[in-house]
């Protein structure tokens, strides 16, 4: 009986652990990275038509995003997951693979047709279609028999709709164990959702660690918060963009501002429309309210029984096409702009960005977090103008961030979560966060909770029958910094390839200039940007 760590080891992204029990060969997760990386994830050992079957945490592309991959190269078994995640699967997956596609298309035009360097995406919509017929829905609670020698129960992690820690029961040479795999744990107290299920026994705990340093702060009343914003900027007569992750966040969104539409501290106002402008969120929204009343937390069962749909509300406007995108600035009147990507990295946001942050009279409203580097994170540091479509816009409008709850549990909820096994598990692996904190929190388990922890590499291989280490994993750190190329999307050819590896070196020079006079760096500001605007030829 034997575990291997393929990926989310000593990282946040790219989750896949596979599981060994006589001759099954089972995955829990099959995720794609993303952001920068430290350590190489680990190839799967087998042939991808080797593998018996996949167990599916939740929807979230770290977690699913390979699954159209494993399909291209052979995968036919079985994928179980929740209803819901099975629907967020079929949205997610098709728009992963739609922007591959147009990415590679688009990349290739700027290459030479004569030159053998090219860009193939991972897969395609078709691979996407193909996988989606493998999936099998589970209800939480229900036992699930994967094989003769392994069973599975979902339960409720509290994360996102669908999502769920897994419980395995594996039974190899007359020895029994059972390993539970947190998945993604979720943040306490959040609207639409459940909390996250606490599990009572385990040999084994395969655990994430994303917040495993950080609390988050007290809850802030998102409701009045977002009054506020809308008073100040309707009584200008301006606009308010929110920039939104389109699953998730979007929908906790119009949960709140069905409440501010029904607060009479609004009523001057009450007649602002709210536009959805991204097809993703409003696939996902649609999944939202048609899914099974048990996903759903105490509040929002009593609002469906009370018939209230808590995502609709009077003047909430859908745009799904870009033609219905491009009317919503014809609108004069009082409105909130929503729209994708979160970051401000791709879709519609960019194009109301580029139409609101000139006007004083406009606020835009960050409520998710940025990455540096990306267009989100530049606006809210506070630039004095931005880049988009390779004009430039000058930032006139008031920028302001809500300090919304975040998805995953916190550090003090993540111990809460590992102490409620008893007896203690023989050991905790915890994964899915970033080295040194993954490392201090296996630490901490181990110290303050009498817990045996690790924090496993890439590629360590265990035991399970005997708990013993068969091979430490991959220590050799790597350097990935490019942020909009998810690893594995693109196979880059040719010299062009070895541009691009020049972008890393670029980037490793201006990190270790952190630090240096303001003086310096501005020179390496103007000669970085003489070399742009020489080969940009769209500059």
């Amino acid at each position: 009986m034997r575990l291997t760590f393929l990926g989310a080891a000593r990282e946040v992204t790219g989750s896949c652990y596979y599981l060994e029990v006589n001759s099954s060969k089972v995955l829990i997760d099959c995720g794609m990275e993303q952001g920068p990386d430290l350590y190489d994830n680990q190839e799967l050992s087998v042939p991808a038509n080797e593998v018996d079957a996949v167990l599916l945490t939740h929807a979230h592309i770290d977690h699913s995003g390979l699954l159209p991959l494993l399909y291209r190269n052979g995968f036919r078994g079985k994928i179980y997951t929740t209803y819901a995640s099975k629907d967020l699967c079929h949205i997610m997956l098709l728009d992963s693979a739609h922007i591959q596609e147009m990415e590679a298309e688009w990349r290739n035009k700027k290459i030479n047709k004569n030159s053998a360097s090219y860009y193939t995406p991972m897969y395609s919509e078709e691979d996407v279609l193909g996988v989606e017929k493998h999936f099998v829905s589970c209800n939480y609670k229900e036992k699930i028999s994967i094989s003769e020698n392994i069973n599975a129960i979902f339960y409720d992690a509290g994360h996102l709709l669908g999502s769920a820690s897994i419980e395995i029961e594996a039974i190899e040479d007359g020895i029994s164990k059972k390993i539970v795999f947190s998945g993604d744990i979720g943040n306490k107290n959040k609207p639409i959702i459940k909390n996250p299920t606490l599990l009572k026994e385990a040999d084994y705990v395969v655990m994430e660690s994303t917040y495993g340093n950080q609390k988050h702060r007290e809850t802030n009343n998102y409701k009045e918060q977002l009054i506020r914003i809308l008073k100040r900027t309707f009584a200008r007569k301006g606009n308010v963009v929110i920039p939104s992750f389109a699953i998730g966040r979007m929908q906790e969104l119009l949960y709140f501002l069905r409440l501010v539409k029904s607060d009479p501290q609004i009523s001057p106002f009450k007649t602002f429309k709210v536009y959805v402008d991204s097809p993703l969120a409003i696939e996902a929204t649609t999944i939202f309210k048609n899914s099974n009343k048990e996903y759903f937390d105490e509040e929002t069962q009593n609002l469906i029984a009370n018939h209230i749909n808590p995502l609709e509300f009077k003047n909430l406007k859908m745009s799904l096409t870009s033609e219905d995108s491009k009317q919503i600035m014809s609108d004069t009147g009082h409105k909130v702009i929503i729209a994708a990507s979160g970051m401000c990295e791709a879709g519609r946001i960019r194009h109301h960005l580029k139409s609101n942050l000139s006007d004083p009279n406009n606020t835009i409203v960050f409520v998710g977090f940025q990455v540096p580097g990306t267009l989100g994170r530049t606006i809210l540091d506070g630039a004095k103008s931005v880049k988009i479509f390779n004009e430039e816009v000058l930032i006139r409008a008031e920028i302001c961030e809500m300090k919304g709850t975040s998805s995953h549990a916190d550090m003090d909820d993540l111990y809460e979560w590992a102490n409620s096994f008893t007896p203690k598990p023989a050991r905790v692996f915890v994964t899915h966060g970033n080295e040194d904190v993954a490392e201090e929190f296996a630490e901490n388990l181990s110290n303050n909770l009498d817990l045996t922890a690790v924090a496993p590499y890439n590629g360590a291989i265990w035991n399970l029958s005997s708990n013993e280490c068969i091979f430490e994993g991959n220590k050799g750190i790597i350097r990935r910094t490019d942020r909009k190329r998810p690893k594995g999307i693109f196979r880059i050819n040719g010299v062009y390839g070895k541009l691009l590896d020049s972008i890393e070196n670029l980037n490793e020079v201006v990190r270790k200039n952190e630090g240096l006079e303001n003086r310096e760096l501005r020179k390496l500001i103007d000669e970085i940007d003489l070399l742009a605007k020489k080969w940009d030829r769209d500059l």
